[in-house]
C-alpha cells in the first residue's frame, strides 16, 4: 500500500493531486477485489438435473474419496476473457431431505452467507411472489453494510422433488461494469444418509474491473493462490489471480452451507456462535488459501456485523 501511496518514481514527495490520484486508485482496487471475491458470481450453459447430478457423481466418486482437500470435495474451475466459473461438488453426511428444507429457505442464506469474511450482511424480503436477497460485500475487516456494496439477487428454487433440489441467486449488474452474478446449487440424494450437492460460483466483468483486476494482483494480491494446481510435472504450482481468488471465494461459500448444516442440531439460541466458530476451524484448514485474520478478530468483527444485520432486516419486517 506504502509503495502506491508513498513517492514518485523520482524519489521526491508527490503533490496533493498526484497523491489523491493514486489513493483514489488503490480505493477502487480494493473495493473491486472485495466485491468479487465476497459477491461476484456469470452463466454457462450446461445439463442439470437429478439425472445429469449422478452421472457427475460416477464420473468423479474416486477423486471425491482421494484428493487434496482431505475432505470428500471435487473443485473445477476455468477463466475466460471475461468470465470465470467455478463448480464445486461435495458429499454431504446428511439425509437429502435435511439438505433439500435447509436450503430452500432464503433466511437460511442469510445465515449462510455472512460467515464469509468479505460479507458484512445479508437481508431477505419477498418481491412479489418471489424472494431477493441483497449481500453487502466489503473488506475483511468491520466495516457497517453503507460503506458496503449491496448486491440484489433474485433468490428462485427451481426444483424441490423427493429426489432432487436446484436452487438459483441471481443479479444482472454490479460495480465496475460486473453482470451476470449467479449463484446455482443442485443436490441429489445419495444411498444410505448422504447428499451429493453441487455449487456453482460465476461471473462476468468489463474492461475496468478486468484492469482494476489485474492491478490488485500485480501487486497486493500477488501472494495469493487458489486450489488448482497448473503447470508441468514437477513444477506444479497453485493457480494464481482471479481464477485462484475465485476458487478460494467458492470454498468460503462451500465450507459456510457446510457449517450451516452441521450446527442445526444446536438449540437455535447457540447455533450463531457455533457456525463461527466452527466456519472458521474448516477455513483454518486451508491457511495457504484461506487464512486471512486471527480467530479472535474473526469472530469480534462477525458478531459486530451481526448487528448491523439485525437491525437491516428488522426494517424489512421479517
Amino acid at each position: 500500500m506504502r509503495a502506491l501511496v508513498g513517492t514518485d518514481k523520482g524519489g521526491g514527495h508527490m503533490g496533493s493531486a498526484g497523491r489523491l490520484q493514486r489513493v483514489c486508485l488503490v480505493a477502487v482496487v480494493l473495493f473491486v477485489v472485495a466485491f468479487l471475491c465476497g459477491t461476484g458470481f456469470a452463466a454457462d450453459t450446461e445439463q442439470t438435473g437429478e439425472r445429469a447430478l449422478l452421472a457427475k457423481y460416477g464420473e468423479i466418486k474416486s477423486k471425491l474419496d482421494k484428493n487434496q482437500f482431505g475432505a470428500p470435495i471435487f473443485l473445477e474451475s476455468k477463466e475466460g476473457h471475461d468470465s470465470v466459473r467455478v463448480d464445486m461438488y461435495g458429499v454431504f453426511h446428511f439425509p437429502f431431505e435435511t439438505v433439500r428444507d435447509a436450503l430452500q429457505s432464503p433466511s437460511a442464506w442469510c445465515e449462510i452467507t455472512p460467515l464469509h469474511i468479505n460479507i458484512k450482511a445479508c437481508i431477505y424480503r419477498k418481491v412479489k411472489q418471489n424472494a431477493q436477497l441483497t449481500l453487502y460485500s466489503g473488506r475483511k475487516y468491520f466495516q457497517p453494510p453503507s460503506d458496503a456494496y449491496p448486491l440484489k439477487l433474485a433468490f428462485k428454487v427451481a426444483a424441490s422433488q423427493p429426489q432432487y433440489l436446484e436452487l438459483n441467486l441471481v443479479g444482472d449488474e454490479g460495480p465496475l461494469g460486473t453482470k451476470d452474478h449467479r449463484i446455482g446449487v443442485q443436490a441429489v440424494p445419495l444411498g444410505g444418509q448422504g447428499t451429493f450437492l453441487h455449487f456453482s460460483y460465476t461471473y462476468s466483468h468489463g474492461t475496468m474491473a478486468r484492469m482494476a483486476i489485474k492491478t490488485y494482483f500485480a501487486t497486493l494480491g500477488r501472494d495469493k493462490v487458489g486450489f488448482t494446481m497448473v503447470g508441468e510435472d514437477g513444477k506444479q504450482e497453485y493457480i494464481e489471480g482471479v481464477r485462484g481468488a475465485v476458487e478460494r471465494n467458492t470454498m468460503r461459500y462451500y465450507l459456510a452451507l457446510q457449517t450451516y448444516l452441521e450446527t442445526l442440531k444446536y438449540p437455535e439460541k447457540e447455533r450463531f456462535e457455533q457456525r463461527l466458530s466452527r466456519w472458521y476451524d474448516l477455513t483454518a484448514k486451508y491457511p495457504r488459501q484461506l487464512k486471512e485474520i486471527d480467530k479472535p478478530a474473526y469472530l469480534n468483527n462477525k458478531r459486530l456485523e451481526r448487528a448491523q444485520q439485525e437491525a437491516l432486516q428488522s426494517k424489512e419486517g421479517n
